[in-house]
């Protein structure tokens, strides 16, 4: 019983504290930067930016809006496991590299990584047939399927990359399979 409270307590804690990356980055680029210093993916630019992308935003409120959303998703992929929201994060960087290769526009922000939760979150119900699995893929429909349409380019607000979420939501998709692959 106390492994099973430790764990969910760092499971709890995980989103959190990763989320500190882009709060502070977010900080120092305010405070010293007057918001100019941003880590973006860029085409051409150094596969660094890959990487870095997902921590950066474009001020408070886009860095405030991507949190409120990948916190909550992010816990309900811990409730399957640690594995499968590496999977997830594994799944959004691979789908990332092609964009960066080949896309002519830079991007940055945590809503590829929200894409990629939603992917597996709403995949893994369909491909691992559990009652409690398929649960989950219906509630996160439910409550997040609003989103959806900002996977299409004609609703996509001007200057929000909508490439960068499709990118995600297929590293999510691709992420739910491996581990219903792995799981059967």
């Amino acid at each position: 019983m106390r492994r099973l409270i430790r764990d969910l307590r760092a499971n709890l804690l995980l989103p959190l504290l990763i989320l500190l990356i882009p709060w502070g980055q977010e900080a120092l680029d305010q405070l010293l930067f007057a918001g100019r210093w941003n880590l973006p993916m860029e085409p051409g630019g150094s596969v660094l930016g890959v990487f870095t992308a997902p921590f950066s935003h474009a001020g408070w409120g886009h860095l405030l809006g991507n949190s409120l959303i990948f916190v909550p998703l992010s816990w309900l992929v811990l409730l399957k496991s640690r594995k499968d929201y590496l999977a997830v994060w594994l799944g959004v960087y691979a789908m990332a590299i092609p964009v960066w290769l080949w896309w002519p526009r830079g991007s940055h922000g945590l809503s590829g990584v929200v894409y990629g939760l939603l992917g597996y979150l709403l995949c893994i119900g369909w491909l691992e047939k559990r009652t409690s699995s398929i649960l989950l893929s219906v509630v996160v429909l439910v409550s997040y399927g609003g989103i959806l349409p900002s996977l299409l380019p004609i609703f996509s607000p001007v200057g929000v990359s909508w490439i960068g979420h499709a990118s995600g939501f297929i590293g999510g998709i691709l992420a739910a399979a491996a581990v219903a692959r792995e799981s059967t």
